[in-house]
């Protein structure tokens, strides 16, 4: 087995260990596709990337994303924590202050400005309402009123985001969703904090597999969808910051800007651990 570089850095929290952890294995041109499944079934976390030489000159590297189960062509923390790694490394990117990252839903910016990192959000694939039938469904397995379920929209970006918007962030704090319900679905939820406070809206990210249910605690995908929404539909301003994974503990905050350059999300990258891992 060969060693590679290895980092596992924290994503999106506003204190170390408090976002979404990544897996990052760089210089992995020489890993099978079974060997990074295998490792990214160990790791055991939302997600683990790989680092390769990208196939492109308009990108500085590539990048493959796998969850313990699937490959995903584009995750927004795994998008932030890769570019993070891949400049520890010594990446230097071609163009000043901006990584282009190829993976596989395109390229995609990211930048990086005062120590926070923001990608530019891809566009969505899928943005419709969601059809009646299955809105009744997910409120009732969430526990809500069909009534207070304000909009339903599908925010596909890669993930097949389903996203949810409710009253206000103590009525999202307060879910007690049934996983059974929720089987098969990423559900997205989302309500707004009152003024003043640290973050303006509250999001949680509900993942349904059967019998179970996985929250996610720092989602960048998820959060790019309903800035794409909500900023269309008036509902949030152009710049805005979410809090995630309060209902379980952490403390991710997740900073989105819309500007002429496009749609950013972002937030701190934090490296936890460093090292190699023979693969």
């Amino acid at each position: 087995m060969v060693p590679h570089p290895f980092r596992q850095v924290d994503v999106f929290g506003s204190a170390a260990y408090a976002g979404n952890p990544l897996a990052v294995v760089a210089a992995a041109d020489d890993v099978g596709d079974e060997d990074m499944r295998r490792f990214a079934r160990w790791t055991n976390l939302s997600e683990t990337t790989f680092l390769l030489r990208p196939t492109t000159a308009d990108a500085d590297y590539r990048v493959r994303i796998f969850t313990p189960g699937v490959e995903l062509p584009f995750a927004g923390h795994p998008t932030l924590g890769s570019a993070h790694a891949w400049l520890a490394g010594g990446g230097e990117p071609a163009r000043d202050g901006v990584v282009v990252q190829e993976c596989g839903a395109g390229l995609v910016r990211v930048r990086v400005r005062d120590g926070r990192f923001a990608f530019a959000a891809p566009p969505l694939t899928r943005f419709e309402p969601v059809a009646e039938p299955l809105v009744a469904r997910v409120a009732a397995a969430l526990g809500v009123a069909r009534a207070e379920v304000l909009g339903c929209s599908w925010l596909v970006n890669g993930p097949e985001w389903l996203g949810v918007r409710l009253a206000d962030a103590a009525r999202v704090l307060a879910l007690t969703p049934d996983p059974a319900g929720l089987a098969g679905l990423d559900v997205g939820v989302i309500g707004a904090h009152p003024a003043g406070g640290d973050a303006d809206f509250e999001v949680r990210a509900l993942i349904g597999t059967e019998g179970s249910l996985v929250e996610d605690p720092a989602t960048g995908s998820l959060n790019a969808g309903f800035a794409r929404w909500l900023i269309e539909d008036g509902v949030a301003p152009r710049a805005y910051v979410a809090a995630q994974g309060t209902a379980i503990g952490r403390a991710a905050r997740l900073h989105v800007d819309l500007d002429d350059e496009g749609l950013w999300v972002g937030g701190a990258v934090r490296e936890g651990i460093t090292g190699a891992v023979e693969l």
